[in-house]
């Protein structure tokens, strides 16, 4: 028997574990297509840690892709973050502008369309529905094994309280409402889930953790979830969107990020900000 331990010994001094043996897991690629509600427009958030993402389209962005790349570091994942961002455009726009730059076989890909479905007829989801399937098609073509989600988006302030639109005068959740009804018609039979964004705004807002009315003043205590124009989102809501995007890509729950959050910190949200809206993102996943 000693002998035999002797053997063994000796065997693992000449040839010794080699770290190239043990398999490393590769990471997971994941590709955000859309516009400025998704590259961060009006905010620190556009130009945050460019250099952790990918910007297929070298505009030197970060946008809500790098909160989620540093995210998903925190959560101890592996994944390979792209952007295609081009402002005021919808699916169509890429699937035909830029279609050698995405139609590739991507792990992950995150869609994001115009902020009313369709920049000529505002909530009408028909070119939503036709270009996602399209897109989808393309690249199921690449990958059969891509998972793709669709992103419902926030209400817009100026057209709910300022300006003409089919929500002007109505209640706030009731654009959020028709762009998830909206996103969930393009989804259907083409996209892993749609992720409600634009319900999260509106549980955050109910919660009283968000202002609702951007026009009357801000309430104490309570977050503005838009930017100085009304329309794009202010580091406090792209980063309620990325919290959202996180959990619903990665499954894990965004509390577990914790009220010291490294991208939240970095932004100058709160400790107390980041775990109430960590939270909210949470509940709008989880509602039972």
């Amino acid at each position: 028997m000693f002998k035999a331990i002797l053997a063994i010994a000796a065997l693992l001094l000449v040839s010794p574990v080699s770290a190239e043996t043990v398999p490393v897991a590769k990471p997971k690629s994941i590709l955000f297509i859309g516009n400025s509600f998704t590259f961060g427009a009006n905010s620190a958030v556009r130009r945050y840690r460019a250099d952790k993402v990918t910007d297929l389209n070298a505009d030197n962005t970060g946008g809500v892709p790098a909160l989620f790349k540093v995210m998903t570091e925190q959560a101890g994942l592996s994944y390979e973050v792209s952007l295609e961002t081009v402002g005021g455009t919808d699916i169509a726009f890429h699937l035909t502008q830029k279609h050698g730059l995405i139609v590739k076989p991507w792990d992950v890909v995150v869609l994001q369309t115009y902020s009313t479905l369709d920049a000529k007829a505002p909530g009408n989801p028909q070119t939503l529905i036709d270009s996602t399937a399209a897109i989808s098609k393309a690249l199921r073509a690449q990958n059969p094994k891509v998972d793709i989600y669709l992103e419902a988006t926030w209400a817009r302030a100026d057209l709910v309280y300022a300006k003409p639109s089919p929500w002007n005068g109505k209640p706030i959740g009731v654009m959020a409402a028709d762009l998830r009804a909206g996103a969930d018609r393009a989804a259907s039979g083409q996209v892993k889930s749609v992720i409600p964004v634009g319900q999260a705004w509106d549980l955050a807002m109910t919660e009283g953790v968000a202002d609702p009315n951007p026009y009357d003043g801000t309430t104490f205590g309570q977050m503005d979830l838009w930017s100085y124009d009304q329309y794009h989102a202010s580091t406090y809501g792209y980063y309620l969107k990325a919290l959202v995007v996180f959990g619903s890509v990665t499954g894990i729950d965004p509390r577990t990020l914790g009220p010291k959050e490294k991208s939240a910190a970095d932004l100058g949200i709160s400790p107390k900000q980041a775990e109430a809206l960590q939270a909210v993102a949470y509940r709008t996943l989880h509602p039972n």
